[in-house]
């Protein structure tokens, strides 16, 4: 299947990943570009390996592009990234707080916009990303979107902008939650005379596990695999009339949920 050309406009973190994640899900080098002012080693290092084209000197014309500049980098940016466009040109954005109207503003000759929220994991392969695509995108703008976000992980489409961000309350801003977990999880260990590695490495590994347990027993809810580790009246259970109570972790989560979706509409604003 030939695929377009792609132009990465910005490579830091997040862009590296997609970026790595299009090299190892069989997209030519040879239809790659980026555009990175302040290229790191590791990208210099993966540029003479794969051959792709690093800060090309003149525009290049993007049959598809992915922007993942910093939000507030756009105004800089716009006039640069409307060199690369044009009518045809598939535009994928994954600058929090950046709604498609912010993009048409500044690139007014473009009308096929995808809005994508990826999450961390995207930079080993594991990551989900949430993403909205207006109504201009053909099927086949739409397969080479989708082929290229499903290189870093799983990909979930929402039917409108509005829900992105949601998208970014729970998947994108999700893995800290996890991660203040284990750290939680720890320090409840200590608090029960564990030596602080000991603790950590139980409590990391423990997330580890059950969240390797998710993505192989799929078809199972998690509902399901809480219920099998739970015995009647046995440590589990005492442990989760906390967590499932009135005041336990599902409403803590809701709260804090809705503070990062609060949070992604304002600096939209």
């Amino acid at each position: 299947m030939s695929v377009p050309q792609l132009l990465i406009f910005g490579c830091g973190k997040m862009g590296g990943a997609m970026l790595k994640g299009a090299l190892a899900g069989g997209w030519p080098a040879s239809s790659i570009a980026v555009v990175e002012p302040s290229p790191s080693a590791e990208l210099l290092s993966l540029q003479a390996k794969a051959g792709f084209t690093l800060n090309p000197p003149e525009p290049t014309r993007a049959g598809l592009m992915l922007i993942s500049i910093k939000p507030q980098m756009l105004d800089v940016a716009a006039e640069g990234l409307a060199r690369c466009l044009d009518g045809k040109s598939v535009v994928v954005s994954i600058m929090a707080g950046k709604s498609i109207a912010d993009m048409r503003k500044r690139l007014p000759q473009v009308t096929r916009f995808v809005r994508a929220m990826p999450n961390t994991p995207a930079a080993i392969g594991r990551g989900i990303t949430g993403a909205y695509a207006t109504d201009a995108l053909s099927e086949a703008d739409r397969a080479n979107v989708t082929r290229l976000l499903q290189t870093t992980g799983r990909l979930e489409w929402v039917k409108n902008e509005g829900l992105i961000d949601a998208v970014t309350a729970v998947s994108g801003s999700g893995p800290a939650y996890v991660f203040h977990m284990v750290e939680a999880l720890a320090k409840a260990g200590e608090q029960l005379g564990l030596e602080p590695a000991i603790a950590a490495r139980l409590a990391r590994a423990t997330i580890e596990g059950a969240g390797e347990l998710l993505f192989r027993e799929a078809e199972t809810s998690p509902a399901e695999l809480r219920q099998n580790v739970t015995s009647p009246g046995g440590t589990t259970a005492a442990a989760l009339a906390i967590l499932m109570g009135d005041d336990g972790l599902a409403p803590l989560m809701t709260r804090a949920v809705a503070a990062a979706e609060a949070r992604a509409k304002a600096l939209a604003g």
